[in-house]
């Protein structure tokens, strides 16, 4: 099953794996013992993040090492964007709406 990215960052373990693999690959072993949870557990995790194409892994060896893939995570930030356009300009109407109401009760007191 293809995951998406806004379904693996909206868990907070999911989250912090990815910010523990921000600059450096780890080895399975080595991202759960950052976790007072069970390695199945966080293995799935790991799972879904590869589902989503947020992080590879490579088998070197015995070991698997995980590896983040950021590129993904452009499609949540194009998402926020067009919300972040909305709210700019509607910020931006409302402080040209208090700027008239300003000067215009500065004039009527003058």
């Amino acid at each position: 099953m293809r995951r998406d990215v806004f379904q693996a960052i909206a868990d907070p373990t999911r989250r912090e794996i990815i910010g523990l693999l921000a600059n450096r690959q780890m080895n399975l072993n080595s991202i759960a013992d950052n976790f007072d949870i069970s390695r199945p557990a966080v293995s799935k995790h790991i799972k879904i993040l590869t589902q989503c194409g947020l992080i590879t892994i490579k088998q070197d060896g015995r070991d698997r090492y995980c590896k983040a893939n950021f590129t993904k995570l452009n499609e949540v930030s194009d998402w926020v964007e067009q919300y972040r356009k909305f709210w700019t300009q509607k910020l931006d109407a409302l402080g040209d709406f208090l700027d008239n109401e300003t000067n215009t009760n500065n004039n009527i007191k003058a």
